[in-house]
């Protein structure tokens, strides 16, 4: 049986610093070393993983690098398509931008605030699109084992919205996706099970 585990990057400097980065490529800040280690500890403890996919951004394949190290395989695969959304004009803004730039076109949640459209920014229908084509191609390659994505937060929550069947909004709605925590997307898993690690996050 195939078995896909998902997992976000540690906190990046963006992250610490409360700005908003989408595909601003900065590194993993000294909590984010240490959550991906800790990460790493957990996962090996808990699942031995084939292969392992990560976005090309700095923050996700360091994560992966760290987690591919403790597992014993010698490098991540870079996959395109786990990127994270293009934020548009929204990049590098501050986090208590959102409400005020977006105006009226958000959806906010007790952990985060989404902007849907702004100028230059992936809508989260086009981010379905891509995430339907990560588990196609991952449905495609591999009819058994162990596939761990390491990725971001919006496409992410995607991923987890088109493998449940959820409708994207709910997804954003219903499911906190923080730094580090895991999901197991299984059809032996129930969407409200799917988080199997919870990492403690920190104030930034």
């Amino acid at each position: 049986m195939l078995n896909i585990y998902l997992t976000r990057h540690g906190q990046d400097l963006d992250n610490f610093h409360g700005i908003l980065n989408g595909r601003r490529d900065k590194p993993l800040s000294y909590i984010g070393r240490r959550q991906a280690k800790e990460a790493a500890t957990k996962l090996k403890n808990l699942v031995k993983f084939d292969f392992i996919y990560t976005s090309p951004l700095k923050r996700a394949y360091k994560t992966a690098k760290i987690i591919s190290k403790n597992q014993g395989i010698s490098t991540p695969i870079v996959m395109q398509n786990l990127i994270e959304r293009d934020f548009g004009k929204m990049t590098g803004k501050s986090l208590g931008e959102n409400e005020v730039l977006c105006k009226l076109h958000i959806i906010k949640t007790n952990t985060c605030t989404y902007f849907l459209n702004p100028a230059g920014a992936e809508t989260f229908p086009q981010l379905v699109v891509r995430a339907k084509k990560v588990l196609s191609f991952i449905q495609k390659n591999y009819k058994d084992g162990n596939i761990l994505l390491v990725t971001h937060g919006d496409i992410g929550k995607m991923i987890y919205a088109v493998f449940y069947k959820i409708e994207w909004k709910k997804a954003l709605k219903s499911l906190s996706f923080g730094n580090t925590d895991l999901l197991s997307l299984s059809v032996r898993t129930k969407p409200d099970k799917a988080k199997v690690i919870e990492t403690v996050q920190f104030n930034f």
